[in-house]
């Protein structure tokens, strides 16, 4: 009788290309669910003018309606559909090259699959968002300096578009570095016996990783939202400058400004791309389709 026990069976895996088509129409599902908490954010993080979430809310439906809050969302699916296409199939690419006989990773490796994510992605999340800031933030402008998408993209030229890049960075690559093993932990710990997660576990997972990681970051992402604002280049040079501007004219808890909003934006906003991107690999898996 031989002894030699039997080979694991490692679960099938998608091809790169296949995850960055699910990965993209994940992206798309969850901007469009959260993209009214994401203008209220960005408009709480732009100027003084709103002192909370509530008044914010009340102010855009009042001055613009029920539009007003989905102002630049075409121009942000079209960042969008990249950014998450690379940011979810650069993790499982990186964790499936870490990954163990087993199927098991190291959580170092997990927080370096993540931070490649977050640090690859940066290419189509600067420009989506520094354009998603500009259109969010037209309705506050005179009507005579209004601009569409196209003409702020004009305006603003290859180079402009990359306004603000260390201070994404510095947001996604420590953002991807926790959200990710955050997620996959969470995820195995709320598993059945079987190891298998229904879907409010899976919501649960990528809704509380990504409000966590969201709140430990949001200095950066208030300094990206001020230097990627019109003039806020000009206004604040660099990233330290910002920071240190911000610091001294608003207080220390101005660079934590829009942190709850942040985290209502984040936590749901991967809870449903997760969500999207976990059935669609099932799918794609227990059919065959690859």
């Amino acid at each position: 009788m031989s002894n030699t026990a039997p080979a694991v069976e490692k679960p099938k895996k998608l091809p790169l290309p296949v995850k960055l088509v699910v990965g993209a129409a994940a992206g798309v599902v969850g901007t469009t669910c959260i993209f009214p908490i994401d203008m209220v954010k960005t408009r709480l993080q732009a100027s003084a003018l709103y002192s909370n979430p509530f008044q914010a809310f009340r102010g855009i439906f009042a001055k613009e309606g029920i539009r007003g809050f989905y102002q630049g969302l075409p121009a942000n699916l079209v960042g969008v559909t990249p950014e998450k296409a690379i940011k979810l199939a650069a993790n499982e690419f990186f964790r499936e090259h870490f990954e163990r006989e087993d199927g098991s990773i190291a959580l170092h490796h997990e927080m370096i699959s993540g931070a490649g994510a977050g640090f690859c992605q940066v290419i189509a999340t600067n420009p989506m968002e520094i354009v998603k800031i500009r259109m969010q933030m037209q309705a506050t402008l005179p009507v005579t300096e209004r601009q569409g998408t196209m003409a702020v993209v004009r305006s603003l030229g290859l180079r402009g578009l990359y306004t603000g890049t260390p201070a994404t960075l510095m947001r996604d690559v420590p953002f991807s570095l926790l959200f990710f093993p955050g997620y996959a932990n969470i995820k195995a710990a709320l598993a059945d016996k079987q190891g298998n997660n229904s879907l409010p576990t899976l919501l649960a997972a990528g809704g509380l990783s990504g409000a966590m990681s969201s709140i430990c970051v949001t200095p950066f992402d208030m300094v990206k939202t001020r230097l990627q604002l019109s003039g806020g280049k000009e206004r604040y040079g660099n990233m330290m400058n910002c920071f240190a501007t911000v610091f001294k004219e608003e207080g220390f808890l101005a660079l934590f400004n829009g942190a709850i909003p942040r985290a209502v934006v984040v936590g749901p906003l991967f809870a449903i791309t997760l969500v999207a991107f976990e059935m669609q690999k099932s799918y794609m898996i227990k059919h065959g389709l690859l």
